[in-house]
C-alpha cells in the first residue's frame, strides 16, 4: 500500500485524497494537525486558497468568511492582521480554537517535521484571473518555495492557474473543467469526447485533470471512457468528490476504481478505504 491512503485494483493504484485536509468525515476542515500528518504520511491532500487583502492567500474555500470562520465579510478585503484574529468553525458551525491558516503558514508548519517525498499538497485556487493582482502573483512563489516539490496548484480558471505557474518555475498544475451545468449539458449533447479535448486544450501544462465523479460515470454509462481518454493524453485523473460513505457512493467508487481513476477525492478517506477494502 502507498504510504498515504490508496487502493490497488486491476493493477492500478488509486489515491484517496484528503478533501479540505480531512482524513475522516468527523474532522474539521483545514486543521494544522491533519495537514502536517498527511504530509508526513505521504498522503494526497487538498486545501483551498483565496486571495486576501494583503497580497497573499488564505486557506479557505469560500470567498466570504461567514460560514467557515468567526469573521464576516469578503476574504479579499481582509488584511493579515485581521485574519490572524479569526478562528475556524467546526462541522456544526461552532467556533473552535483553530486559527485561520495563511499560505505563508504552511512553510513554517512543514519545516517543523519531515515531509514524505510522495506527499502532494494540492492548492485549489478559488479566484479567477481577473481578481488576482500583480502583487498577489508576485507573492506566491516565495510562499510555496519551501515546499515546492510537494505542491500542485489547481483551479477552474486555467488562466489564473497559469499566472501562478509562470511566476513559479517548477510548479506543477492541474485543471478542473467542470461547471454547475456541465453534466446536464453533456447528458443533452452526449459529446463527452469534445469536453475532454476542450479541457486538454485549455490547460496543456496540467498534469492532473479534475472531473466530477458523476460526469465520469455519466460518460461511462454512455459508453465513453473519459478517464482512459485523458490518460491517453498523458494526464492523470482525479474524480471528485465522494462526500460520505454509503451503499450508493460505494458503488460509484468501485466503478471509478474499475475505470482506473488515478485519484478519488473524498471527505472520508479512512472510511472509504475501509469500506472498499472490505467489499
Amino acid at each position: 500500500m502507498h504510504k498515504g491512503i490508496s487502493l490497488r485494483s486491476n493493477d492500478h493504484t488509486t489515491m484517496l485524497k484528503w478533501h479540505r485536509g480531512r482524513r475522516s468525515v468527523t474532522d474539521a476542515v483545514f486543521t494544522r494537525s491533519r495537514i502536517v500528518e498527511g504530509m508526513r504520511l505521504g498522503a494526497s491532500i487538498e486545501v483551498d486558497i483565496q486571495r486576501h487583502g494583503s497580497n497573499g492567500f488564505a486557506i479557505l474555500h469560500d470567498d466570504t468568511l461567514n460560514r467557515e470562520t468567526s469573521g464576516s465579510g469578503p476574504v479579499g478585503t481582509q488584511k493579515v492582521h485581521d485574519l490572524r484574529q479569526l478562528r475556524m468553525r467546526d462541522n456544526d458551525g461552532a467556533v473552535t480554537a483553530e486559527p485561520v491558516l495563511l499560505l505563508d503558514d504552511l512553510a513554517e508548519l512543514l519545516a517543523a517535521g519531515p515531509v514524505d517525498a510522495d506527499a502532494v499538497l494540492q492548492l485549489d485556487l478559488k479566484n479567477d484571473r481577473a481578481s488576482l493582482s500583480p502583487d498577489d502573483i508576485a507573492a506566491f512563489p516565495s510562499a510555496v518555495e519551501p515546499f515546492l516539490a510537494n505542491v500542485l496548484v489547481s483551479g477552474d480558471d486555467a488562466d489564473a492557474v497559469d499566472s501562478l505557474h509562470r511566476a513559479t518555475p517548477g510548479l506543477r498544475t492541474g485543471y478542473d473543467p467542470c461547471r454547475e451545468d456541465t453534466i446536464a449539458e453533456l447528458r443533452r449533447t452526449g459529446d463527452y469526447a469534445a469536453f475532454v479535448q476542450a479541457a486538454l486544450a485549455a490547460a496543456p501544462d496540467a498534469e492532473m485533470i479534475y472531473i466530477h465523479h458523476r460526469i465520469v460515470l455519466a460518460a461511462d454509462a454512455a459508453g465513453f471512457d473519459m478517464i482512459g481518454a485523458i490518460q491517453a493524453a498523458g494526464k492523470r485523473v482525479d474524480a471528485w468528490t465522494i462526500e460520505e460513505v454509503n451503499d450508493a457512493t460505494l458503488a460509484m467508487a468501485r466503478r471509478l476504481l474499475a475505470l482506473k481513476a488515478d485519484q478519488i477525492t473524498t471527505d472520508d478517506p479512512v472510511g472509504l478505504e475501509a469500506a472498499l477494502s472490505n467489499g
